[in-house]
């Protein structure tokens, strides 16, 4: 039995969900096709069994063989917008709470420079 990775082992249950679905979608687009698991997995340049794990959705399939069976059913584009920085919400999300407390406190520099201005004129 093959060593399974901790990061693997550890996937969040939504995780592994959606590499189930995906499996099963990649499934259903060689089916359409009309291809049989054995030229599919020619075609993707692995062997039949990777194919059927893939198919599975084991989430020890390399993501290069996830990327050619995307490419195989012309949908390899949307990989570049996965990870996209304009996408990462969580990330513009800290960026906003950042430049958020940025503001205040200029903000209240200034009203501190402000009164302190104030206090030498008096």
């Amino acid at each position: 039995m093959p060593k399974t990775a901790k990061a693997i082992l550890q996937l969040p249950p939504s995780t592994t969900a959606a590499i189930e679905k995906l499996g099963l979608d990649l499934a259903v687009a060689r089916l359409r096709r009309k291809e049989s698991l054995r030229s599919w997995a020619k075609r993707l340049g692995v062997s039949v069994p990777t194919l059927q794990r893939l198919e599975a959705g084991d989430p020890g399939v390399g993501i290069g063989i996830v990327a050619t069976a995307l490419w195989l059913i012309r949908r390899d584009g949307e990989l570049a917008k996965l990870a996209a920085p304009e996408q990462d919400l969580g990330a513009i999300e800290k960026d906003v709470r950042q430049a958020i407390a940025l503001g205040r406190a200029r903000a209240q520099a200034a009203a501190q420079t402000r009164l302190r201005a104030k206090k030498r004129e008096n």
